[in-house]
Protein backbone atom coordinates (compact mmCIF):
# COMPACT_ATOMS: atom_id res chain seq x y z
CA UNK A 1 0.00 0.00 0.00
CA UNK A 2 1.33 3.58 -1.43
CA UNK A 3 2.12 5.89 1.60
CA UNK A 4 1.34 9.77 1.63
CA UNK A 5 1.93 12.22 3.69
CA UNK A 6 -0.51 15.41 3.79
CA UNK A 7 0.93 18.61 5.63
CA UNK A 8 -2.00 21.38 5.60
CA UNK A 9 -2.35 23.57 8.72
CA UNK A 10 -5.75 24.22 8.14
CA UNK A 11 -7.54 21.00 10.28
CA UNK A 12 -10.69 21.14 7.89
CA UNK A 13 -8.73 21.12 4.52
CA UNK A 14 -6.51 18.63 6.04
CA UNK A 15 -9.11 16.36 6.76
CA UNK A 16 -10.71 16.43 3.63
CA UNK A 17 -7.52 15.56 1.70
CA UNK A 18 -7.07 12.39 3.42
CA UNK A 19 -10.81 11.23 3.78
CA UNK A 20 -10.33 11.05 0.20
CA UNK A 21 -6.99 9.51 -0.16
CA UNK A 22 -7.87 7.10 2.60
CA UNK A 23 -10.90 6.17 0.06
CA UNK A 24 -8.99 6.14 -2.63
CA UNK A 25 -6.66 2.92 -0.62
CA UNK A 26 -3.88 5.04 0.62
CA UNK A 27 -2.24 4.67 3.73
CA UNK A 28 -2.38 8.12 4.97
CA UNK A 29 -0.43 10.30 7.43
CA UNK A 30 -1.42 14.05 9.00
CA UNK A 31 0.72 16.80 10.36
CA UNK A 32 -0.29 20.23 10.59
CA UNK A 33 3.07 21.98 11.03
CA UNK A 34 6.89 21.32 9.37
CA UNK A 35 8.42 20.12 12.35
CA UNK A 36 6.15 17.31 12.71
CA UNK A 37 5.95 16.18 9.57
CA UNK A 38 9.85 15.77 9.72
CA UNK A 39 8.89 13.54 12.46
CA UNK A 40 6.58 11.62 10.96
CA UNK A 41 9.19 10.83 8.32
CA UNK A 42 11.55 9.66 10.35
CA UNK A 43 9.69 7.07 11.45
CA UNK A 44 7.86 6.09 8.47
CA UNK A 45 8.15 5.29 4.85
CA UNK A 46 6.54 8.10 2.56
CA UNK A 47 5.93 7.92 -1.12
CA UNK A 48 4.25 11.28 -1.79
CA UNK A 49 4.30 14.54 0.20
CA UNK A 50 1.39 16.83 -0.31
CA UNK A 51 2.82 20.37 1.34
CA UNK A 52 1.37 23.44 1.69
CA UNK A 53 3.77 26.51 1.77
CA UNK A 54 2.35 29.02 4.31
CA UNK A 55 2.70 26.89 7.57
CA UNK A 56 3.68 27.90 11.16
CA UNK A 57 7.49 26.77 12.43
CA UNK A 58 9.03 25.63 9.29
CA UNK A 59 7.21 27.00 5.54
CA UNK A 60 7.03 24.45 2.65
CA UNK A 61 10.26 25.39 1.16
CA UNK A 62 12.08 25.17 3.82
CA UNK A 63 10.26 21.46 4.57
CA UNK A 64 10.66 20.76 1.19
CA UNK A 65 14.79 20.90 1.64
CA UNK A 66 14.77 18.68 4.22
CA UNK A 67 12.40 16.25 2.77
CA UNK A 68 14.80 16.29 -0.20
CA UNK A 69 17.94 15.94 1.98
CA UNK A 70 16.63 12.63 3.52
CA UNK A 71 14.20 10.91 1.42
CA UNK A 72 12.93 10.24 -2.16
CA UNK A 73 9.72 10.72 -2.17
CA UNK A 74 7.82 13.01 -4.40
CA UNK A 75 6.57 16.04 -3.26
CA UNK A 76 3.48 18.07 -4.08
CA UNK A 77 2.96 21.89 -3.39
CA UNK A 78 -0.46 22.34 -2.57
CA UNK A 79 -1.38 26.27 -2.25
CA UNK A 80 -2.98 29.44 -2.49
CA UNK A 81 0.34 31.10 -3.60
CA UNK A 82 -0.03 31.16 -7.38
CA UNK A 83 2.32 33.65 -8.17
CA UNK A 84 4.75 32.88 -11.17
CA UNK A 85 7.59 32.86 -8.46
CA UNK A 86 6.11 30.76 -6.03
CA UNK A 87 5.46 28.12 -8.74
CA UNK A 88 9.18 28.58 -10.00
CA UNK A 89 10.67 28.40 -6.42
CA UNK A 90 8.21 25.63 -5.81
CA UNK A 91 9.71 23.56 -8.77
CA UNK A 92 12.95 24.60 -7.94
CA UNK A 93 12.93 23.28 -4.26
CA UNK A 94 12.37 19.49 -5.53
CA UNK A 95 8.65 19.46 -6.25
CA UNK A 96 7.06 17.25 -8.80
CA UNK A 97 3.64 19.21 -8.54
CA UNK A 98 2.36 22.60 -8.08
CA UNK A 99 -1.38 22.19 -7.45
CA UNK A 100 -2.98 25.81 -6.23
CA UNK A 101 -6.36 26.52 -3.80
CA UNK A 102 -9.11 26.26 -4.51
CA UNK A 103 -8.94 22.70 -5.54
CA UNK A 104 -10.69 19.70 -6.42
CA UNK A 105 -10.46 16.33 -4.15
CA UNK A 106 -10.99 14.51 -6.53
CA UNK A 107 -8.34 15.81 -9.26
CA UNK A 108 -6.04 16.32 -6.45
CA UNK A 109 -6.07 12.13 -5.70
CA UNK A 110 -5.89 11.98 -9.82
CA UNK A 111 -2.68 13.63 -9.47
CA UNK A 112 -1.67 11.88 -6.82
CA UNK A 113 -2.30 8.86 -8.60
CA UNK A 114 -0.51 9.73 -11.57
CA UNK A 115 2.40 10.76 -9.99
CA UNK A 116 2.87 6.96 -8.17
CA UNK A 117 2.56 5.33 -10.76
CA UNK A 118 5.17 7.20 -12.48
CA UNK A 119 7.18 6.65 -9.57
CA UNK A 120 6.61 2.87 -10.05
CA UNK A 121 7.36 2.97 -13.59
CA UNK A 122 10.84 3.77 -12.89
CA UNK A 123 12.41 0.58 -12.00
CA UNK A 124 14.72 -0.08 -14.34
CA UNK A 125 18.72 0.95 -14.40
CA UNK A 126 19.63 1.85 -18.20
CA UNK A 127 22.79 2.49 -19.49
CA UNK A 128 23.95 5.17 -22.36
CA UNK A 129 27.25 5.81 -23.13
CA UNK A 130 29.09 6.10 -20.16
CA UNK A 131 25.86 7.89 -18.56
CA UNK A 132 23.57 5.12 -15.74
CA UNK A 133 20.65 6.62 -14.53
CA UNK A 134 18.45 4.63 -12.12
CA UNK A 135 15.20 6.14 -11.09
CA UNK A 136 14.01 3.67 -8.32
CA UNK A 137 16.86 4.61 -6.34
CA UNK A 138 17.62 8.16 -7.92
CA UNK A 139 20.87 6.78 -8.66
CA UNK A 140 22.62 9.14 -11.44
CA UNK A 141 26.53 8.38 -12.65
CA UNK A 142 28.49 9.99 -15.46
CA UNK A 143 31.96 8.96 -16.13
CA UNK A 144 31.83 6.69 -13.59
CA UNK A 145 31.00 9.57 -10.53
CA UNK A 146 27.95 9.28 -8.53
CA UNK A 147 25.50 12.69 -9.70
CA UNK A 148 23.49 14.22 -7.21
CA UNK A 149 20.84 15.46 -8.88
CA UNK A 150 17.31 17.36 -7.64
CA UNK A 151 14.25 15.51 -8.52
CA UNK A 152 13.30 17.89 -11.21
CA UNK A 153 16.66 17.21 -12.98
CA UNK A 154 16.22 13.36 -12.92
CA UNK A 155 12.34 13.94 -13.96
CA UNK A 156 13.48 16.09 -17.30
CA UNK A 157 16.89 13.47 -17.61
CA UNK A 158 14.48 10.77 -17.44
CA UNK A 159 12.10 11.91 -19.81
CA UNK A 160 14.83 12.81 -22.27
CA UNK A 161 16.28 9.17 -22.16
CA UNK A 162 13.16 7.52 -22.74
CA UNK A 163 12.46 9.73 -26.04
CA UNK A 164 16.33 8.92 -26.45
CA UNK A 165 16.56 9.94 -30.64
CA UNK A 166 12.90 11.65 -30.88
CA UNK A 167 13.18 15.75 -30.56
CA UNK A 168 11.30 17.20 -28.29
CA UNK A 169 9.64 20.12 -28.10
CA UNK A 170 9.98 22.58 -25.32
CA UNK A 171 5.97 22.99 -24.56
CA UNK A 172 5.99 18.82 -24.53
CA UNK A 173 9.27 19.34 -22.09
CA UNK A 174 7.32 21.79 -20.03
CA UNK A 175 4.25 19.67 -19.62
CA UNK A 176 5.64 16.38 -19.09
CA UNK A 177 7.81 17.62 -16.55
CA UNK A 178 5.87 20.75 -14.67
CA UNK A 179 2.53 19.63 -15.40
CA UNK A 180 -0.15 20.69 -18.18
CA UNK A 181 -1.24 23.41 -15.85
CA UNK A 182 2.09 25.50 -15.84
CA UNK A 183 2.12 28.47 -17.78
CA UNK A 184 5.23 30.52 -15.93
CA UNK A 185 8.41 31.05 -17.86
CA UNK A 186 9.33 28.98 -20.63
CA UNK A 187 13.39 30.04 -20.05
CA UNK A 188 13.10 27.98 -16.83
CA UNK A 189 14.06 24.66 -18.79
CA UNK A 190 16.61 26.67 -20.64
CA UNK A 191 18.15 26.98 -17.12
CA UNK A 192 17.04 23.46 -15.94
CA UNK A 193 19.43 22.24 -19.18
CA UNK A 194 22.57 23.82 -18.10
CA UNK A 195 22.46 23.40 -14.89
CA UNK A 196 22.28 19.14 -15.97
CA UNK A 197 24.95 19.72 -18.50
CA UNK A 198 26.86 21.11 -15.98
CA UNK A 199 26.37 18.32 -13.74
CA UNK A 200 26.57 15.52 -16.32
CA UNK A 201 30.42 16.80 -16.75
CA UNK A 202 31.61 14.95 -20.37
CA UNK A 203 28.06 12.81 -20.79
CA UNK A 204 26.10 16.28 -21.40
CA UNK A 205 27.15 15.87 -24.85
CA UNK A 206 24.23 13.22 -25.13
CA UNK A 207 21.96 16.49 -24.53
CA UNK A 208 21.45 17.98 -28.11
CA UNK A 209 20.04 21.35 -28.74
CA UNK A 210 17.86 21.29 -31.96
CA UNK A 211 17.53 25.08 -32.07
CA UNK A 212 14.19 26.61 -32.76
CA UNK A 213 12.30 23.29 -31.88
CA UNK A 214 13.76 21.84 -28.56
CA UNK A 215 15.86 19.19 -27.00
CA UNK A 216 17.01 15.36 -27.48
CA UNK A 217 18.77 12.54 -25.86
CA UNK A 218 21.11 10.86 -28.26
CA UNK A 219 23.91 8.79 -27.68
CA UNK A 220 26.41 7.89 -30.83
CA UNK A 221 28.14 5.16 -32.50
CA UNK A 222 31.11 6.23 -30.80
CA UNK A 223 30.42 7.27 -27.06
Amino acid sequence: MKSILVVEDDKRTNEIICDYLEISGYRVHSAYDGRTALNILSKSSVDLAIIDIMMPRMDGFELSKRINDKSDCFIMFLTARSEEADKLRGFEHGAVEYVTKPFSPKVLVARADALLKLKDNKNTAVQKGELIIDMSSYLVEAQGKRIELTSKEYELLFLLIRNEGRVMKRDVIIQRVWGYDYFGDGRVLDTYIKTLRKKLMGSAKYIKTVIGIGYKFEVGEND
